[in-house]
């Protein structure tokens, strides 16, 4: 799954911004930890054990919901903002990160099936003059799905917390962000390489777009939301707000006594990220949507199979539609992560939907390399 490198961060710079800021008492100090409200089948005793603690110094809350034929099995354990220390709620919203390609994907291929969208013709069929003549090989749709593009990351608001968090409240629209990406030519010849990249799916909400009429929002909704029953989903656009009840994100923060700090970051405008990855969400509606979208009911095959086909001749290829090929003791699961500052989010399933998993974790430092160990003992103690 989605690794991270979880580094300490210290600047000064960074500690002067956050003076007047919305930050926590000193690390960890309070509350102190809650007991992890579990199912009870003993069968999964395991996984109440592996959020057992929250919050702790690397998650503040985790949400989990594990199904399939073996029977379901939910959990939550930490508290839902450190100020008031309430339980976590295990219905709660939060930001759900790059799982918003899963939508974004299963929109396109839906488009495909009703014959709106070619996978395999140029993205410029459907937004000329998108490409400048530096991208000599047409880019096809199914490039774009699959991560084979060779189009560069776009404009961001940097590359640290520091750095992004003082643009926090900013807007930098997809527009912007493709304009540039386009303007730097392409890093290799499209369908030779793959590389995993947010620009790809900011295109692919301008194609829903062009060829639907509609924001990409509405039209994600029409398409995909609804059908799968995902009553409780939706795209924020430019409001850094969660809307209703939701859980709070916590960026850690070194300070120069030695001591780390909690900076609230639940407010974030990521119109950015849009259909990358600015999807608003519970656990309970990205376990509709895994269900509802392995079991035929969003996206026919044979567009349904682009999601369990990662491209052939690519050595270390492990990207399909929305989705990665993840093989764990000998089970392949398929699977899709997503980080925003404070939350990291997973779902995971067999094609067969025999076993699925979704967890979310109000992550202390989620947008680091290394795999947050709260995630770890969830993921060991789920699929195996």
């Amino acid at each position: 799954m989605h690794a991270r490198r979880r580094t300490t961060l210290l600047a000064a710079s960074l500690v002067l911004a956050l003076g007047a800021g919305p930050l926590a008492a000193p690390a960890f100090a309070s509350p102190a930890p809650r007991a992890p409200v579990c199912g009870t089948a003993p069968s999964h005793q395991a996984l109440c054990e592996a959020i057992e603690g929250l919050p702790d110094k690397d998650a503040t809350a985790a949400l989990v919901r594990l199904g399939g034929t073996e029977g379901s099995w939910q959990g939550s354990s930490g508290v839902r903002d450190l100020a008031s220390g309430r339980a976590a709620d295990p219905d709660a919203r939060f930001r759900a990160g790059s799982t918003t390609k899963v939508v974004t994907a299963a929109a396109v291929l839906r488009l495909a099936a009703e014959g709106e969208v070619d996978l395999d013709a140029s993205i410029e069929r459907y937004l000329p003059g998108l490409l400048g003549p530096e991208f000599e090989k047409p880019v096809t749709v199914r490039n774009l799905l699959n991560h084979t593009s060779g189009i560069q990351p776009g404009a961001s608001w940097g590359d640290t917390f520091e750095e992004q968090y003082a643009h926090r409240y900013d807007t930098l629209t997809p527009r912007q962000v493709v304009k540039s990406a386009v303007a730097k030519g392409p890093a290799f010849t499209a369908g030779d390489e793959q590389q995993y990249l947010n620009i790809n799916y900011t295109i692919l909400g301008l194609l829903i777009e062009k060829v639907t009429g509609r924001s990409y929002a509405c039209a994600a909704t029409r398409l995909v939301l609804r059908p799968a029953g995902m009553r409780h989903t939706y795209f924020p656009g430019t409001d850094p707000r969660i809307r209703g009840p939701h859980h709070h994100g916590y960026q850690a923060v070194s300070q120069p006594d030695g001591t780390t700090r909690l900076v609230d970051v639940t407010e974030w405008n990521v119109a950015d990220r849009w259909a990358a990855g600015d999807m608003i969400s519970t656990t309970a509606d990205l376990e509709r949507l895994v269900t509802a979208l392995f079991g035929g009911r969003i996206v026919p095959e044979p567009q349904l199979r682009e999601m369990f086909t990662v491209p052939a001749g690519i050595e270390g290829a492990a990207y399909s539609a929305g989705l990665t090929r993840w093989e764990h003791q000998g089970t392949v699961y398929w699977l899709k992560s997503g980080t925003r500052p404070g939350y990291s989010t997973a779902i995971a399933a067999t094609e067969d939907l025999s076993r699925t998993l979704v967890y979310s974790l109000s992550d202390t430092d989620a947008k680091d390399t290394t795999s947050n160990p709260v995630a770890d003992r969830i993921r060991e103690a789920a699929l195996k």
